[in-house]
């Protein structure tokens, strides 16, 4: 590639690969396995795939008979679009021990790892009290990852990585609510910290800051509910009590009846 833009990769939301000569949409990419192949090799990039693993996420227990020869297809279909964004064939898709390993520029940008690597920045602002750039940090995070991955793909591997990014998407939700909490914004943070709770409701820091948010707002009813809303789904659904911090939460909120 040329010294120009760094290449920019979206994974999230609609699949699209930007350089300094167009946008490559997703579109382009040949069909529906064309993106999940990609998909797979871009969220390890650098490391190798073996052939068995890539058949597996893009026909799971039913392969064509001639899997072999459709993933090798697909793999030169990759290899075109991929030159078309500036990146030698030879060198962009290798294969090698039965394997296909993805490699980028050093200074390409992929969205789902600038909001990992954003996320970890926030926690360490976090840590220090540094709340404006935790708030900047986290949004990021935030922006990236409440944009669908894949949508309409299923899969164990789909389901998984999904899976990861919405636990990003929860933490830069979580930590965006903190920080409104502390500027003293407590309705930003109730939505942000439901949010959260939707995504992934057996997570109890969400509820601990929903809780939190409601009583900084002056709504200790709220938070009360938020609680118990908290307890029941742990009891009918995991048979477990809250954690030590969710009831220290509920704690300090009966102290200041």
């Amino acid at each position: 590639m040329s010294s120009g833009m760094p290449l920019r990769i979206y994974l999230t939301g609609r699949l699209a690969i930007e350089h300094e000569r167009a946008l490559l949409d997703q579109e382009e990419f040949p069909g529906r396995q064309g993106v999940v192949l990609f998909a797979r090799l871009l969220v390890n990039r650098g490391s190798a795939v073996s052939r068995e693993e890539l058949t597996d996420v893009l026909w799971s227990d039913a392969p064509p008979k001639a899997w072999d020869a459709a993933l090798n297809a697909i793999v030169s279909k990759l290899r075109v679009l991929l030159a078309r964004a500036g990146l030698k064939k030879s060198e962009v898709l290798q294969a090698a021990l039965g394997c296909y390993q993805l490699n980028l520029p050093g200074d390409a940008w992929v969205d789902v790892e600038a909001a990992a690597d954003s996320m970890h920045r926030a926690d360490g602002f976090i840590k220090a009290d540094r709340y404006r750039d935790a708030w900047a940090a986290a949004q990021v995070a935030y922006h990236i990852c409440r944009r669908p991955f894949l949508p309409g793909e299923s899969g164990a591997w789909v389901d998984q990585t999904r899976e990861r990014f919405a636990t990003l998407f929860v933490r830069a939700s979580e930590c965006l609510a903190e920080t409104y909490i502390r500027n003293g914004e407590p309705a930003i943070a109730v939505d942000l910290s439901t949010q959260a709770i939707v995504a992934q409701p057996y997570r109890e820091t969400g509820y601990q800051l929903l809780m939190r948010a409601h009583e900084a707002s002056g709504n200790r009813a709220e938070a009360l509910l938020a609680y118990e809303r908290c307890r029941k789904l742990l009891s009918d659904e995991l048979g477990v009590f809250p954690s030590a911090e969710t009831q220290a939460v509920y704690q300090k909120l009966l102290q200041h009846r």
